[in-house]
């Protein structure tokens, strides 16, 4: 990939990576990037470094621009390896005088790479430095996703590089979002706010509140995963909405099943929700990753969970999905649940009590059946998709 100068003399000298197809859980089967810039001034400075293996691609970017030693700044808004991994062997190519980092960034720092004679300079949140025609503004957001994590901001170009924040896993040969298809990269942004980020809801909306109150001019965000955001109303709106859980007339139908006896009965409740004028996805875990699913609850209002009972519990498929879903905690959802069983039948309360945990407000105890389900037991299937098909109608009637 080529250099790409984003704003006059700043350039994304990062890495495309077209090939990882798992991030910690997450399916990323569009790949991602690693994204650094490197601002020329009085004071040359790199905003971060990429993963470990491609170091090369930085570097190579970089001499394309200037010698590496002449970088006298390495900003390092995020410490996890996807961003980190290569910077002890840049520190020791550009010699920097200044790593600038926030206080949490300085300790995740030592304790990644052991080295506490490197030359820190950690920043307080709204501090600004000069390097020479422009000025940084550092504003830290911890726990936006790590506790190290900061933004920089370069006010004479309305800049703001994001670090996590308003990424996507999406490994394109283009670097702006107006270079590619819309919905694509609204749905790639989606899924990775949900889950990624969606536990931190509550400090996303402080900190949009916070740049609001600032009053801090943004035309442009370049976040540390895939396209930069040349039009970033877009994406301020949706992490707006996205942070407050609304929900949209959309419910999904989740569930695992053994010998279709489940998958029956998740079919009827589908049916009873799209007789309701609501839109209905049903997941089969057997075919859909939990990533996948995830960016979908993201927005939907109703969630009914449905799995048949092993052993006194929940299928393995259901029990990973629902440990993974608890750690994201999403919320304001709608839920019920719904399972065949053999001799026991622990599931689908089970299940109910996980989604109580995740405060959904469930509208129903949950059906459950033995082995296989008749008719009249799928008709009660029907009215219990249609009792939320309501519930969400009401619910997005009430907001």
């Amino acid at each position: 990939m080529q250099v790409t100068e984003i704003k006059k003399d700043i350039y994304w000298v990062g890495a495309v990576d077209w090939n990882i197809r798992d991030f910690h859980g997450y399916s990323t089967y569009k790949g991602t990037t690693y994204n650094a810039f490197l601002m020329l001034d009085e004071k040359n400075v790199l905003f971060d470094t990429v993963k470990k293996n491609y170091k090369s691609d930085l570097v190579h970017r970089i001499r394309t621009l200037i010698d590496p030693e002449k970088i006298d700044y390495i900003v390092v808004n995020h410490v996890e390896m996807d961003h980190s991994g290569c910077l002890p062997e840049i520190v020791e190519l550009v010699k920097p005088e200044k790593i600038i980092c926030s206080k949490m960034g300085k300790k995740n720092l030592i304790d990644h790479f052991h080295r506490e004679d490197w030359p820190y300079h950690v920043v307080e949140p709204g501090e600004t430095i000069s390097t020479g025609k422009r000025s940084i503004t550092f504003l830290e957001t911890r726990m936006l996703h790590w506790p190290d994590s900061m933004f920089s901001y370069i006010p004479e170009e309305k800049l703001l590089i994001s670090s996590d924040a308003f990424g996507q896993h999406f490994a394109t040969s283009e670097r702006f979002d107006d270079e590619v298809d819309e919905t694509d990269l609204m749905y790639q942004a989606a899924k990775y706010y949900a889950n990624i980020l969606t536990l931190y809801s509550p400090l996303v909306r402080k900190l949009l509140k916070q740049v609001e109150e600032m009053g801090i001019e943004i035309d442009m965000i370049a976040p540390d995963h895939g396209l930069i955001w040349k039009n970033p109303g877009k994406i301020l709106q949706a992490y707006s909405d996205w942070s407050h859980h609304k929900g949209t007339n959309k419910a999904l139908v989740i569930y695992d099943t053994m010998w279709h006896s489940t998958e029956m009965m998740a079919h009827a409740i589908g049916d009873g929700i799209q007789s309701e004028g609501v839109s209905v996805k049903l997941f089969n875990l057997q075919h859909n990753h939990r990533s996948e699913i995830m960016a979908d609850i993201l927005d939907a209002k109703g969630v009914v969970l449905g799995c048949p009972t092993l052993n006194n519990g929940l299928l393995p498929r259901m029990a990973g999905f629902l440990m993974y879903l608890r750690g994201l905690r999403p919320t304001n959802k709608i839920g019920a649940a719904f399972g065949s069983y053999g001799w026991s039948g622990e599931s689908v309360k089970l299940l109910n009590n996980a989604m109580e945990e995740m405060k959904f407000d469930l509208i129903d105890q949950g059906i459950k059946v033995k082995y296989v389900p008749r008719h009249d037991t799928l008709k009660e299937c029907v009215e219990l998709g249609k009792r939320v098909g309501k519930a969400v109608k009401e619910a997005l009637e009430s907001q």
